[in-house]
This record gives structure tokens, C-alpha cells and sequence, in this order.
């Protein structure tokens, strides 16, 4: 998901159960004011579906939002919102990017965007775990694949030197086999392969001889110059 459909994101719009996620709106800010808009496109309004360690996730996170409003007390704003603050309100966009960036930096990794996350799953769905580009162009909402290609699908060079093995395989494979069957060739003797190099050069060198042509017309006859005899 997109920045802005996460914060807007509200548990009327998930099913656990059916393990899916509805995106049907997003919350911007304008002005120092939250504001729900509708999607980016509308191919961005989409539904999205959950693999299980997600579904757990968010089953996890649901319980301790409940424990979070139990602590806070009655003033606790029951926004419906996934993402909130402690006192239930909504979160705003730059605070989840915040959010983020702390963790990740607790966490020990390199400075990465929350967006990057986008780009990352779109990349390892399409090429890493082969999905299809049509799957990845409605998980992701865009309106036309060639967005989804040209934007998503940065090669990484794991799968690329994947993809040059299998071919460089494919090829040797291939030129084992006799052309048009599934035979294997029959590899020649060190000395028929002489002998057959020996037999050919001896039919060009009988197809020399019997030509009839000029001897500086004929193909792979060197020309010698003619010396004039002393008398």
C-alpha cells in the first residue's frame, strides 16, 4: 500500500477471516489537518489479499490496541482507524513515516524510505518469487502495466545471474541433442575426426584438380607467378 492508504486504512475494511483488505480511501494532510481522500487513481480503489503471517500481524496488533484504549481510559477516541495514536486518533502520514525511520534505525538497518518498502515487495513479487505482472499490477493499483514494468521491476542481480545460468543450460542441453529429435549426439573418436577432416580434405583437393578454369580463377588455389625459362 501506499503511504496515505495505510494511515487511511480502517478495520471495516479488513477481513481476517477471508483474508483480504479493502482499499477504498486515503488520509492526507492539508494545512496541519487530516483530510480522507479518495485513492490516487481509481485503480488504486482495489482489494488485496493477505498471506497469513499478515493476517496474524495485524490480529496481534489489534489486540494491543484494545489493551491501549482499556489503559488510556474513557477519553480513548474509538476511531476504527488500524493505525492510531495512544489516545485513538488517527496517524498522521509524516508521523507513520517517523515511525518507521525509528525503527528502522533501532533495528540497525540503512536509511530506507517507507515507500521503499512499495518498490521492494513489487520487485521480489515479479522477479524474485515469479508472480505475474498483471497479479502485481492490481496489488499494486496502478492503471497500466507498463507503469507496473518500467517503475517495480528494477533487475536484482541474484535473479539475473539466475536467469543466465538457466539459459546458459538450456543452450548446452540443446546442442547435445540431434537437431529436431530428443537423441543425444554421439560424440566421434579423437581419430574419426582425423580421419573424417582427412577424408574431406582430400575430396576438396580431387574438386580442385578436376576444374577446368584458369588456375588464378580457381578457389583456394594459390596464384604463382610464372617464371620465363632461360634458353
Amino acid at each position: 500500500m501506499r503511504r496515505g492508504e495505510a494511515a487511511g486504512l480502517r478495520w471495516c475494511d479488513i477481513d481476517l477471516d477471508g483474508k483480504t483488505a479493502v482499499i477504498c480511501q486515503q488520509l492526507q494532510q492539508y494545512d496541519g489537518r487530516l483530510a480522507i481522500c479518495p485513492p490516487k487513481t481509481p485503480h488504486s480503489s482495489r482489494v488485496i489479499a493477505l498471506d497469513h503471517t499478515t493476517v496474524a500481524a495485524l490480529a496481534a496488533h489489534r489486540d494491543r490496541q484494545h489493551a491501549e484504549a482499556a489503559a488510556y481510559g474513557p477519553g480513548y477516541r474509538a476511531s476504527g482507524f488500524v493505525f492510531t495514536n495512544l489516545n485513538g486518533d488517527p496517524m498522521a502520514p509524516d508521523r507513520l513515516t517517523r515511525t518507521f525511520r525509528a525503527l528502522a534505525a533501532g533495528a540497525g538497518l540503512p536509511p530506507v524510505r517507507l515507500h521503499d518498502l512499495r518498490h521492494g515487495a513489487a520487485t521480489l513479487a515479479s522477479l524474485a518469487a515469479g508472480v505475474d505482472l498483471r497479479v502485481v499490477q492490481d496489488m499494486l493499483g496502478h492503471s497500466s502495466i507498463v507503469l507496473t514494468a518500467d517503475t517495480y521491476t528494477s533487475v536484482l542481480p541474484a535473479v539475473a545471474h539466475t536467469a543466465a545460468e538457466k539459459v546458459a543450460t538450456l543452450i548446452i542441453q540443446a546442442g547435445c541433442l540431434v537437431p529436431g529429435t530428443r537423441r543425444r549426439r554421439r560424440r566421434q573418436a579423437p581419430r574419426t575426426r582425423r580421419r573424417a577432416r582427412a577424408q574431406a580434405g582430400g575430396r576438396r583437393n580431387r574438386m580442385i584438380r578436376r576444374s577446368r578454369a584458369h588456375p588464378g580463377r580457381q578457389l583456394g588455389r594459390p596464384r604463382h607467378r610464372h617464371r620465363r625459362r632461360l634458353r
